[in-house]
């Protein structure tokens, strides 16, 4: 039997593949229509916008899903093998990869899978087009698998999502959204915990004869194996089309579905694309607390918080000191990963913190905090806008989060220099930009003096780079009698743990995660010893903080163990040395130094003075969607779906604690917690 032979295979895939997503679109809403956790009470005009609207949604989104598809497709074409192309397409990808397998690059700094996975899939393609470019006789057989590899890749994807939503349903009443997202961010946990729970090998077997399948029943009575380009014309009308279709489908995706949602949820989701939603809710890095937390009465939250964080009645904290304000400098160390445990008092017996260590007796020192989560940008968040961690990500890497209220603000009114200094690329995290819009002046690598950096890394300069570059700019500032407020962020504690050489003597891989600490600590201990010889020193107050442990796995989602973390706040003949028990959290750090210092200000903080008699022992910590508050020996964990669980705490073998799940729930803390993470959410709602 004579096949049809088929010459232009995108013109032939695009329509098919469009088919099979609207059907598989359509079926899922039927089954999430029929779910039991569905609540199907709406009218026929919600019945409309499911299938009406929905069917748009699919189509739109489809559109912008066949992009990979069309550029495989421009690559199909042997016009690539000709002279001079062949040799520049080749020359490049050799020096490419080349400088990924054997050089250091961005996928390395964030360990797992991620840099074998790269490394991987570039040597592989490197392999192909050496092939194809000098045995020509394999590039038939070699176009006829990429062809039907690519088109199982399509409905192999697409039959996973469609199962995906329907799990995903039955967990959240909801279509993926940034819970989805956070999965992405524990790939090691999430596909550990998938493959323990369901017989993976036989699903993913399944999915794949199931593609098969459906490849050959489009395919069928068609010879699409050598199909490719049939014209250039032809390709440029097809890109010209695509770029329209996916301008019109974005436009539509973006703007305009959403303001056809009904009061209904159930009918509102179900009507909307899931894929899409993923990639909105990447791209926001917000969950909305309202449709996934459990809520009190909004007045009931307000008078809490106001009550607990000493607020009046807009919510701001009128603070007002007897003495008149001491305009000390002060400097911020925000540590990269530094957990307690590292240091010998927490329990280390590594002794690689030799300078920290030595520097607690001679500081007020805080045994007792915790940090608000495990990233970076929690840390952040929690030191300069002193408020409980945002469900989703931080406020620091979301849109529209110019003009906040922060520590800087307050040090800036009274007549101080701000600035944010760091050692890599301000744009990362959206650090630049956050700090930039608060009215921070941006110090990172870019502007340091290049011809004195030692040391870098794929993330930046070595600490020692940064702080040498703050001693220069804190000179600057004493010249000209500006108070000044930094807050350095380091990065030496960081993968690939590399930093200048002599520095330290270490007895074990140069390159581990606890070498990494020892030349951290050395680093401080030279900036302080360098700043004691300025004139600027005896009026200067030095907090040194972690930003968050160097892990939080645990037996638990929220391991208090994996969230205590160092800080102290020294200045020799300023600050009185003493060591403080209480239970406190990052965002109470700085209205203590405020209140060292006595300042007088008007602020929406929820941080507290740790030293005040009337401090309320408690601490916050969370991940993306789960929202911790420890106070009275209870830990409360707020989860999407409304859901929260109580744990009793006890504490043993010094910082070290056991978590027992409460048959009977603490109402008291449990409404703490929520009026606490209810008012802060809502207050930073993008609308």
């Amino acid at each position: 039997m004579n096949k049809q032979k088929v010459t232009d295979w995108f013109a032939f895939f695009a329509p098919r593949f469009l088919c099979l997503t609207l059907i598989l679109g359509f079926l899922i809403r039927i089954v999430l229509i029929l779910h039991p956790l569905t609540v199907v009470d709406w009218g026929w005009a919600d019945w409309l916008k499911i299938f009406g609207l929905g069917f748009l949604n699919d189509l739109a989104f489809t559109a912008i899903a066949l992009v990979p598809a069309f550029i495989f497709y421009t690559f199909l074409t042997d016009d690539k093998y000709r002279k001079p192309y062949k040799w520049i397409l080749w020359g490049g990808m050799t020096l490419l990869t080349a400088y990924i397998l054997f050089f250091n690059d961005i996928t390395d700094e964030y360990g797992g899978p991620m840099p074998r996975i790269v490394n991987a899939v570039l040597a592989f393609l490197w392999i192909c087009l050496t092939i194809k470019m000098f045995f020509p006789k394999v590039r038939k057989g070699w176009r006829t698998a990429a062809i039907w590899i690519m088109m199982m890749l399509y409905a192999c994807c697409a039959i996973t999502i469609a199962i995906s939503e329907v799990v995903f349903w039955s967990e959240f009443g909801v279509r993926f959204n940034f819970i989805a997202v956070d999965y992405l961010v524990y790939t090691n946990e999430v596909i550990g915990n998938i493959f323990e729970s369901y017989p993976m090998f036989w699903i993913i077997l399944a999915m794949l004869l199931v593609s098969g399948g459906i490849c050959w029943l489009i395919t069928r009575g068609k010879d699409v194996n050598q199909s490719g380009i049939s014209s250039w014309k032809r390709w440029g009308l097809t890109l010209a089309a695509l770029v329209v279709s996916c301008m019109i489908s974005y436009g539509w995706l973006h703007y305009g579905y959403r303001h056809f949602g009904g009061e209904n949820l159930f009918a509102t989701q179900i009507q909307e694309n899931g894929c899409w939603d993923f990639l909105e809710a990447f791209a926001s890095n917000e969950l909305d607390y309202e449709q996934f937390y459990a809520m009190i009465p909004r007045s009931e939250a307000e008078a809490m918080k106001r009550q607990m964080c000493g607020q009046n009645e807009d919510g701001i904290q009128t603070v007002r000191d007897s003495l008149p304000p001491v305009k000390k400098n002060v400097v911020l160390i925000t540590v990269e990963s530094l957990s307690a445990d590292f240091l010998t008092r927490y329990g280390s017996k590594d002794g690689i913190t030799p300078y920290l260590d030595e520097l607690l007796e001679e500081s007020l020192v805080f045994d007792n905090l915790y940090a608000t989560g495990n990233r970076t940008v929690r840390g952040l968040e929690a030191v300069t806008l002193n408020i409980p961690p945002s469900s989703g990500e931080s406020l620091v890497k979301r849109p529209d989060n110019t003009g906040l209220f922060s520590t800087g603000s307050v040090f800036r009114q009274n007549g101080y220099h701000t600035s944010f200094i760091y050692g890599g690329d301000s744009y990362f995290d959206n650090m630049g930009a956050f700090y930039g819009n608060c009215g921070y002046e941006i110090v990172d690598k870019k502007t340091y003096d290049k011809d004195a950096i030692v040391f870098s890394n794929i993330w930046g300069t070595s600490d020692e780079d940064s702080y040498r570059e703050a001693i220069k700019r804190f000179d600057a500032s004493w010249a000209a009698g500006e108070p000044f407020f930094a807050q350095i962020m380091t990065i030496s504690n960081h993968r690939p743990y590399t930093y200048p050489e002599g520095r330290i003597q270490y007895d074990g891989n140069p390159m581990s995660r606890h070498a990494a600490v020892k030349y951290t600590d050395w680093a401080i201990g030279q900036f302080i010893a360098t700043a004691s010889e300025k004139p600027w020193f005896p009026e200067t107050v030095f907090i040194i903080m972690a930003d968050h442990c160097a892990s939080s796995a645990g037996k638990t989602s929220l391991p208090m163990d994996c969230y205590h973390i160092p800080a102290i706040i020294y200045s020799p003949g300023f600050i009185e040395p003493r060591y403080v028990d209480k239970v406190c959290s990052q965002i109470d750090i700085i209205p203590t130094l405020l209140s060292l210092l006595h300042f007088s200000y008007d602020a929406p903080f929820y941080g507290r003075d740790v030293l005040a008699d009337d401090f309320k022992e408690r601490t916050f910590m969370a991940t993306y969607q789960d929202l911790g508050y420890y106070s009275d020996g209870v830990l409360t964990v707020l989860s999407p779906v409304r859901r929260f669980q109580q744990f009793a705490v006890t504490q043993r073998d010094g910082w070290v604690y056991d978590e027992t799940l409460m048959d009977q729930p603490r109402e008291d803390v449990l409404q703490e917690a929520q009026a606490f993470y209810q008012t802060a959410n809502l207050a930073f709602k993008k609308e």
